[in-house]
């Protein structure tokens, strides 16, 4: 119910005005203020008429009157008075007596209604009976409007989902009811026009932790949200559906992630705090454009940068790598087809006979013939003298171990002796003395021969002192100091 104003547009002649310093009786239902009882006016000729316009009538009402008898007398006197509405004649009926109804003197008499059919203007008189005394009394008379009770705000149920989250953090989480009607929250703003929504949600240093409460993503009149020095982490959520966003203070929380660039694009965003905070990646360029109040400060990864730069370079890095790649795997390829071709003996040969016997060369060992042609066929009995026994192991590779030896006559040997999980097989090892025996180069180790006893698959090469081809490049690990940072400059 509302209380309307006095809207009192005429009384009747010879309305005065009485009071009295008594106290009044008003503990009743109403109880209206004793300092209101203590005052009334009386219709001196019989009769109280007034005529009153009704803000928000015709409809239903509740309409009360009270009456209390505060003038003296010297002798015993009557007030008797009847209620007269004209078109109302059900309401016309009582006759009061405030005398006998109140009882007594200074006595509260409260007749009314509380469903009551109302005019907007309304006209009603208090007339005295024939058997009374003295005119009507009146001390004060209510009425009030029923309206249709809010339907709340459509924002409730997110709003109390919210609150839940933090009902352990204070009473303000627990205030219940509507968060707009018929009060709002201690924390929250509301509009009413053209209906009830909230508008505007304080949560400033309230510790809360957690992410982010994502019911804000359902209230879409939001223009202001204040999170900020709390405990909050998680990445900022997607509120472009709150296109009313003109503040926004998340700093000083432990929120991560990147900022998102729909913030650029609310239109009436005016102030956004994010400082102090572990955002990280780039700053929307739309954003830093807008001419808003906007602070970043203490987010050590994020960057002020041209992040459409970035991803440019990034993306022409790629190409250029992928594109290298390409081309080495080209080269690559080309070669090794040239160098096929060129180790690959013609059609024509495979029909040829085979090389006069005097080009084959012979072990003592038997079932070990190969065909060769500069290369000398070693007894394994020899390699082992030459080596003693394969005492003195010089290196390894991946088909096998390599051990030092030295001939009779003198001449000093590199011998490969392959592990178990390198085997060849017959055809293989022929094949490999085969094709090591026509290469000759002045940058490559000299082949000497080979043997193939015991099903044992041997190569022997003439020895080079000056150490393996990875301790030239790379130099020897175990006695050679690493780089200072001056060589690797002068590398450089």
């Amino acid at each position: 119910m509302v209380r309307r104003a006095n809207y009192l547009v005429d009384a009747a002649p010879g309305t005065v005005n009485v009071s009295t310093d008594k106290p009044v009786f008003v503990a009743t239902s109403e109880r209206p203020p004793e300092k209101v009882m203590q005052t009334a006016v009386v219709g001196t000729l019989g009769e109280l008429t007034y005529r009153l316009n009704l803000n928000g009538f015709p409809g239903d009402g509740w309409a009360f009157s009270y009456f209390a008898e505060i003038e003296e007398s010297v002798v015993p006197e009557t007030r008797k008075f009847k209620l007269f509405i004209p078109g109302l004649p059900d309401v016309s009926k009582a006759t009061v007596d405030v005398g006998e109804n109140a009882p007594g003197k200074l006595r509260l008499y409260q007749p009314g209604y509380y469903n009551v059919s109302l005019p907007f203007v309304l006209s009603f008189a208090f007339r005295k009976t024939n058997d009374s005394s003295r005119g009507p009394i009146l001390n004060a008379f209510e009425i009030y409007k029923y309206v249709a009770i809010e339907p709340g705000s459509p924002d409730a149920l997110a709003m109390a989902s919210l609150a839940s989250r933090y009902s352990s953090f204070g009473d303000w989480a627990n205030e219940g009811g509507d968060p707009c009607w018929p009060s709002p929250w201690s924390w929250v703003r509301c509009s009413s026009e053209p209906q009830l929504r909230v508008v505007s949600i304080n949560l400033s240093g309230k510790n809360l932790t957690g992410s982010i409460p994502p019911e804000l993503v359902a209230l879409s009149f939001l223009a202001e949200i204040r999170l900020d020095d709390n405990m909050l982490t998680g990445p900022i959520p997607d509120l472009a559906a709150s296109s009313n966003l003109s503040i926004i203070h998340f700093e000083n929380n432990q929120l991560t992630g990147s900022v998102p660039s729909y913030l650029s694009s609310l239109p009436k965003l005016t102030e956004l705090y994010l400082q102090n905070n572990k955002l990280s990646g780039y700053i929307p360029k739309a954003l830093k454009s807008r001419g808003i109040v906007f602070s970043y400060a203490g987010n050590m990864d994020l960057k002020a940068g041209n992040q459409e730069k970035h991803h440019l370079i990034i993306i022409i890095s790629a190409l250029l790598g992928v594109s290298l790649l390409l081309a080495v795997s080209l080269c690559c390829y080309v070669l090794t087809r040239k160098a096929n071709k060129k180790n690959s003996p013609p059609e024509d040969d495979l029909t040829k006979a085979p090389p006069p016997a005097h080009k084959l060369q012979k072990s003592d060992a038997p079932s070990c013939e190969i065909a060769t042609e500069t290369c000398h066929p070693f007894r394994l009995c020899d390699l082992e003298e030459a080596t003693k026994n394969f005492e003195n192991r010089i290196g390894s590779g991946g088909f096998g171990i390599v051990y030092y030896g030295k001939l009779p006559d003198g001449r000093e040997i590199a011998v490969k002796v392959p592990t178990n999980d390198s085997y060849q097989g017959k055809k293989q090892f022929t094949n490999e003395v085969s094709l090591l025996s026509r290469i000759h180069h002045r940058n490559l180790v000299a082949f000497l021969g080979y043997c193939h006893e015991d099903g044992r698959n041997i190569l022997v090469y003439e020895f080079m002192m000056n150490g393996t081809l990875k301790e030239h490049l790379h130099g020897n690990f175990t006695s050679t100091p690493a780089c200072s940072g001056s060589h690797i400059n002068k590398v450089i």
